[in-house]
């Protein structure tokens, strides 16, 4: 796994001054990204927090991939506990001058995965029976929720890359959607907190993809527009994770 401390030229801010707790390997990874209603997000997302848009548009994203090389710092990877695919969908925020990620939900095939992100990193994770494979040169995903905290969610799509890779230009809508460098979550008291994360500059590959059954979104309160989503593949990122700090006003 290579964490790429030293390739920060890219990032909008600087790497925080102590260490990172934790970190992992994003494999066959789709951003499937669709426009959303500002008018929609809002009742869901902390008012703390400002809805980050692009050009006045909000986005929604659903990410398929499969984790691996999952580790705490300072300890390895453990078999069977440290490669697992995850779901998430999720929107675009900022607070205090730092884009970042919101979370609407992470659905993960690892119990063990999702008590730890609950607890330590305040996201609202939930396991799922899910697969990843690869089939014929596309990734075959399958998810179905099977926490009983949320409201029932699929997904089953098929997905590939069709371009050969580039990273997303400062200004773009990809780099928009891709490069940052935070996360946000909120606590059951609803204080939020941001989370740093570090990667080097997202290798991405234009896709394609064919979605059979989508409930992610909608299990959010987000209805997803009859419109084709804007796809993006990346076959592999090594990240690390800092633990999350409160955000003050």
């Amino acid at each position: 796994m290579g964490l790429h401390l030293e390739t920060t030229a890219h990032r909008p801010w600087l790497l925080p001054n102590r260490p990172w707790v934790m970190a992992q390997t994003w494999n066959d990874l789709l951003f499937a990204h669709w426009p959303a209603e500002l008018s929609v997000l809002r009742p869901l997302i902390p008012p703390s927090l400002e809805i980050d848009t692009r050009e006045g548009q909000a986005w929604v994203g659903v990410v398929p991939f499969r984790m691996s090389g999952v580790r705490l710092r300072g300890t390895p990877a453990v078999p069977g506990l440290s490669a697992f695919p995850e779901l998430n969908v999720r929107t675009y925020v900022t607070a205090g001058g730092k884009p970042g990620v919101w979370f609407f939900s992470l659905d993960a095939a690892n119990a063990v995965a999702v008590a730890v992100a609950r607890s330590w990193f305040h996201l609202p994770y939930y396991r799922g029976r899910m697969s990843c494979e690869e089939q014929d040169g596309s990734i075959e995903y399958a998810s179905e929720r099977i926490d009983r905290r949320a409201p029932a969610a699929e997904l089953r799509a098929r997905y590939r890359a069709t371009g050969a890779a580039f990273s997303p230009v400062v200004g773009s809508v990809e780099h928009f959607l891709t490069e940052r460098y935070c996360l946000y979550a909120a606590d059951r008291k609803g204080r939020v907190f941001r989370g740093d994360i570090h990667h080097a500059p997202w290798p991405l590959q234009t896709a394609e993809a064919e979605f059979r059954l989508n409930t992610m979104a909608d299990a959010a309160g987000v209805v997803l527009p009859r419109t084709n989503p804007l796809l993006h593949f990346a076959k592999r990122q090594d990240m690390v994770a800092w633990t999350p700090e409160p955000v003050t006003s």
